[in-house]
C-alpha cells in the first residue's frame, strides 16, 4: 500500500499530539495529586468521591455544631455551679436565722446578705454566652430572661429548648430554659404543701408532712381545725375541696405536740400549743420561683417577732421553716438539671470522638479514590516522556527520507 507524503506527516503528528496529551495528563495528577481530574477519568469512583466529599462536608458541620453545644453547656455548667454554691448559702443562712438567740439587729443583717444573694442570683439567671445571647431564655436568645417587676421576678423567655444537630439522627439540646430551672420548683414536699391558715394565735407549727401511700393519696385540700377547751386540745380534719366546712376525714382526735397525724396517705406534726379555732392549710403543692422563696425569707426575717409574742415567735419559725424546705427544692432543680447537663457533655464528647474517627475513615476512603499514586504516577511520567521522545526522533528520521537519496 502507497502512503504519501501527507499522510506520513499527519500521523506522526496525531500520535505526537496523543502521547503528549498523556503526558500532561500525567504530569498534571502529579502536581495536583488527585487522579481523577474530571468525571471521565473514572466515573464510577467519581461519583463516589461525590458521596464522600458530602458526606465528609456534613460530618464537618456536625463536629461544629457538637463545638458550639459543648461550649454553650459548659458554660451553662459553670454557671449553675455558682447558683448551687449560692442556694446552699442561703440554706446556710437561713438555719442561722432559725436561731432562737438572734435578736432583730441580726436577723436583718442576714435579711441584708440574703438580699444581695437574691441580686446576684437575678444576675446569674441572666448569663449570656459571651456572644450577647442568654443562656437561660429558651430559643428567645436575645430576650433578657429575667426581669423585676412590682410583683417580683418574671420570666420573659419562652419554653422552647434550643436544640443542636448533634449527628444524622441525634439532636440534643444546647440549653435550658430558665423557667424550668427557676420558677417551676414546686413548693411544700413537693406533692402538698403545709401552712397556716391565717393569723392563728396560738404557737402551733406545722411540718411539711411526707406522702405514706401514694395510692391513697388525692390531691385534695384539707384543713386542719383545732378545738380548744380548757386544759384538753382536739383537732379535726375536714376535706374542703369542695369548700368550708367541707367532709370530716378526723374527728374531735386528741392532740399531742408533735405526734404524727395520718390520713389518705400523708403524714405531718403539729409542734407547739395551738390556740382555739386555729387553723392549717393541706394543699397540693405548686409551683414557686426561687427568687420568690428568697423574697419572702427577706420579708420573714425583716419583720421578726417581738419578745413575749408566742403566735408571732410561730410565724416567724413557720416561715423559716418553709423557705429553708423550699430553698432544698429549689437546690435539688438545680442539681438535677446539671446532672442533665453532665449527661449531654458526656454523650457529645462520646460523639465528637466517633465523628472524628469516621472523619478520619472518608479521608483515607477518598485518597485511596481520588488520590494519586506518585511511584507508579512517576514511572508512567518516565515511560511516556521516553516514548513521546523515541516517537520524536523517529518521525524526524522518517520525515528526512526521500526517493532521491538512493538514486545519487
Amino acid at each position: 500500500m502507497r502512503i504519501s507524503t501527507s499522510t506520513l506527516f499527519s500521523e506522526g503528528v496525531a500520535n505526537m499530539n496523543q502521547l503528549q496529551t498523556s503526558l500532561a495528563r500525567t504530569q498534571a495528577q502529579i502536581s495536583t495529586g488527585r487522579r481523577i481530574l474530571n468525571p471521565a477519568d473514572d466515573p464510577a469512583a467519581a461519583a463516589r468521591a461525590i458521596e464522600l466529599n458530602q458526606a465528609d462536608a456534613a460530618n464537618t458541620q456536625f463536629a461544629a455544631n457538637r463545638t458550639a453545644a459543648v461550649n454553650t453547656l459548659s458554660l451553662s455548667e459553670s454557671i449553675l455551679g455558682s447558683v448551687t454554691s449560692l442556694l446552699q448559702d442561703a440554706q446556710a443562712l437561713t438555719v442561722q436565722a432559725g436561731n432562737a438567740t438572734l435578736n432583730a439587729s441580726d436577723l436583718r443583717s442576714i435579711a441584708g446578705d440574703l438580699s444581695g444573694r437574691l441580686q446576684e442570683l437575678i444576675g446569674l439567671a441572666n448569663s449570656t454566652d459571651g456572644a450577647g445571647n442568654f443562656l437561660f431564655s429558651g430559643a428567645q436568645g436575645r430576650v433578657q430572661p429575667f426581669v423585676e417587676t412590682g410583683a417580683g421576678v418574671s420570666y420573659q423567655g419562652d419554653d422552647v429548648q434550643r436544640l443542636i444537630q448533634a449527628a444524622p439522627s441525634r439532636q440534643i439540646a444546647a440549653a435550658d430554659n430558665g423557667a424550668d430551672i427557676f420558677m417551676r420548683i414546686r413548693n411544700g414536699n413537693g406533692t402538698f404543701q403545709t401552712a397556716p391558715a391565717g393569723a392563728n394565735t396560738g404557737s402551733g407549727i406545722i411540718s411539711q408532712g411526707r406522702v405514706l401511700d401514694a395510692t391513697q393519696y388525692a390531691a385534695n385540700q384539707y384543713q386542719v381545725t383545732f378545738n380548744v377547751a380548757g386544759s384538753v386540745t382536739t383537732f379535726d380534719v375536714a376535706d374542703v375541696t369542695a369548700g368550708p366546712p367541707g367532709t370530716a376525714v378526723l374527728a374531735a382526735q386528741p392532740y399531742v405536740s408533735g405526734q404524727a397525724i395520718s390520713f389518705n396517705g400523708i403524714q405531718f406534726e403539729v409542734q407547739g400549743a395551738p390556740a382555739d379555732a386555729d387553723v392549717f392549710d393541706i394543699a397540693p403543692s405548686s409551683n414557686q420561683s426561687v427568687f420568690a422563696t428568697l423574697t419572702n425569707l427577706i420579708a420573714t426575717l425583716n419583720a421578726p417577732p417581738g419578745i413575749g409574742n408566742p403566735a408571732a415567735t410561730a410565724a416567724f419559725q413557720q416561715g423559716v421553716q418553709q423557705s429553708l424546705g423550699e430553698l432544698g427544692h429549689g437546690l435539688d432543680k438545680v442539681l438535677a438539671v446539671r446532672a442533665t447537663t453532665g449527661a449531654r457533655l458526656r454523650e457529645l464528647d462520646a460523639l465528637q470522638s466517633t465523628g472524628e474517627d469516621l472523619g478520619l475513615q472518608y479521608k483515607q476512603t477518598l485518597s485511596k479514590i481520588q488520590d494519586t499514586d506518585f511511584l507508579q504516577a512517576i514511572s508512567t511520567l518516565n515511560q511516556q516522556q521516553l516514548t513521546l521522545q523515541a516517537a520524536q526522533q523517529s518521525f524526524a528520521r522518517i520525515t528526512q527520507l526521500s526517493l532521491f537519496d538512493f538514486l545519487r
